[in-house]
């Protein structure tokens, strides 16, 4: 049977953070100009990080938006019908290792913060040495899935302490992508600062959305080789089939994972633009715009963008490609 200590072991995790956070940042927010306050929250969640990046034996590095809570889902339902876990809770860095070490502890990080502690700004090192899986989305589709989470989910202190926009009235979809440093500006430059740094890893994998899309399990089949546990096709067909993006809808209706620290919460069941599994569709971002946007969308991600991800109109690169 499995531990309970196991099982909540996320959700503890998450309050003990965010009461330590509490502890030291409350009592000296009277007193501290806006902007410390912010830099000591960075720093405070940077060091949170660099334990578990520390600790961890693979790190899967994802800007927001770029699936990886339907690639948690299908990694925890692998996990589950490997070791005979329970379905209830998502595999959060090491609760699964707990339960069975066989399972690695993994490492899902937005590279937020790291470098707030580190004082690591303009490289990697932090994650030298390090398996990294980057999973990667059109930098279009992810501004504008950025768009509706910062619209409908986004906590006020997160567009704070991440340079968000504090109200939503005035901001279209087309001027969030196009001209907010918050859209398709800081995903590039997020998704070109890690091409530059990939060679210098202890290996990296770049899985691709898009790819995982067009075939899910021989995606996923691809990282759990990557990751050292390779699975049976029954394994990796399940899993595939329970992430399927009707079911994942359908649970988080359900409020199914509640101890995921609300990751997998809908923020208002009314409104489908506020779940976190919303649409996943690959190149949808055409949808909300005219022709003539689109056009500039594509031309500034075909001017900046790292040619290795293959979101260029006029490059392709080969699918989970590993360097």
């Amino acid at each position: 049977m499995t531990p309970i200590s196991a099982l909540v072991r996320p959700a503890l995790s998450s309050l003990e953070k965010k009461l330590t956070r509490a502890v030291i940042l409350y009592p000296t927010a009277p007193f501290m100009a806006a902007d410390r306050r912010v830099a000591l929250e960075r720093w405070l969640r940077g060091r949170e990080q660099c334990q578990k990046l520390g600790k961890a034996d693979i790190v899967i590095v994802s800007f927001g938006k770029s699936g990886r809570t339907w690639l948690r889902v299908m990694l925890s339902r692998f996990y589950q019908l490997r070791h005979a876990l329970s379905e209830r809770f998502l595999i959060g860095f090491d609760n699964y290792h707990f339960m069975n070490r066989a399972v690695p502890r993994i490492f899902f990080t937005h590279d937020n913060y790291v470098k707030d502690y580190s004082g690591n700004v303009d490289n990697k090192a932090d994650y030298y040495g390090k398996r990294v899986v980057l999973l990667v989305r059109h930098p279009a589709d992810v501004a504008v899935s950025q768009y509706h989470q910062w619209r409908f989910r986004m906590r006020p202190r997160k567009k704070v302490i991440n340079d968000y926009p504090d109200e939503a009235g005035e901001v279209s979809v087309f001027d969030f992508v196009r001209h907010q440093p918050a859209g398709l500006e800081k995903t590039i430059d997020f998704l070109n600062g890690w091409a530059r740094e990939r060679e210098r890893l202890g290996a990296c994998h770049i899985l691709r959305y898009e790819d995982m899309r067009a075939d899910p399990a021989g995606s996923l089949g691809q990282l759990l080789d990557f990751v050292g546990t390779p699975g049976t096709p029954a394994e990796i067909l399940g899993a595939v089939d329970y992430a399927s993006f009707e079911n994942m809808k359908k649970l988080e209706g359900q409020s199914r994972f509640w101890l995921s620290g609300g990751r997998m919460m809908a923020k208002d069941k009314s409104n489908p633009e506020s779940f976190k599994v919303r649409r996943g569709k690959v190149g949808g971002f055409r949808d909300y715009f005219t022709d003539a946007e689109v056009d500039s969308i594509l031309d500034y991600v075909d001017e900046r963008l790292d040619p290795v991800f293959g979101y260029r109109r006029t490059v392709m690169a080969p699918s989970g490609s590993e360097v």
